[in-house]
């Protein structure tokens, strides 16, 4: 198959993904609530450490060796967990949807509870990888920091399936992510043309929105054009976030030999061109 044709397999699916959003709106929410949880709680660190330091930021004093190595450790476990946890929500509510099922915020949030443990494991895993290749960016030259980029893509890469395995196969974070890297090694091969397509969903939306909304509010106040840009900016990433585990949810569920209404298995199958 070629690249043209899986750019264009991607998009059509991308596009199955956004008609199940259309048609279950209430998923945006998970999106736009992990990005306001993951706002109060990091918020909550810095006041933390202003008011340690009297609330004067020169005061404010570099922890240094292994409080820097914890600082980082606990901002990549927040981000993880509350990505996690409220990707596996949205998930889940989507698998509710492909089996005609009734699909609610407080079933999905409920789910994703009752899986608190398996996402605080994979969060703590996932923090140690995340905290051992920023110091090791930190220390290393430029060609380190390349090297250590193009990991961090392998690693996105592999994890591709990480939360639809956590929630359903009931495996360990090591296990997790053996499962996910199998499944795309095996099944899909290297390159996902998913992502191009949302990418530029995204890129076309957020100059369709925040340049409007930027040159209207600007109209009134410069200050309140940047607001208004940034809150549709923010909306569009929610949107996009939302189709992304929709497609994930999907591709997934047709991986494990159940296929959905709303998705073509052949086209899904065809979407990343097999290893060589």
């Amino acid at each position: 198959m070629s690249f043209s044709d899986r750019l264009s397999n991607g998009w059509k699916i991308s596009m199955s993904s956004f008609k199940v959003l259309r048609e279950n709106k209430q998923l945006i929410v998970f999106p736009i609530l992990s990005s306001i949880s993951l706002v109060l709680i990091l918020g909550s660190f810095v006041t933390i450490v202003l008011a340690g330091a009297g609330w004067n930021i020169d005061e404010v004093k570099d922890p240094g060796g292994a409080g820097n190595i914890l600082l980082i450790f606990l901002y990549y476990l927040v981000n993880y967990f509350i990505v996690v946890f409220f990707n596996m929500a949205l998930i889940h509510c989507t698998r509710l949807y492909f089996h005609g099922e009734e699909v609610t915020i407080e079933k999905g949030l409920k789910f994703a509870m009752s899986r608190i443990g398996s996402i605080l494991a994979w969060s703590m895993f996932a923090a140690t990888i995340g905290t051992i290749l920023r110091l090791i960016e930190e220390n290393a030259g430029w060609l380190g920091k390349i090297i250590i980029g193009l990991i961090g893509i392998v690693w996105s890469i592999a994890t591709f399936f990480v939360v639809p395995v956590l929630a359903y196969e009931n495996k360990g974070p090591l296990d997790a992510f053996k499962r996910s890297t199998e499944i795309m090694k095996d099944k899909w091969g290297e390159s996902l043309a998913s992502t191009f397509s949302f990418g530029l969903v995204q890129f076309i939306a957020l100059i369709a929105v925040a340049v409007p909304l930027l040159l209207l509010g600007a109209m009134i106040n410069i200050l309140a054009g940047i607001l208004l840009a940034v809150l549709g900016g923010l909306l569009v990433i929610a949107v996009i976030s939302a189709a992304q585990n929709i497609f994930i949810s999907a591709v997934y569920h047709n991986i494990q030999g159940d296929p959905v209404d709303h998705f073509n298995q052949q086209m899904i199958d065809n979407l990343f061109e097999p290893k060589k």
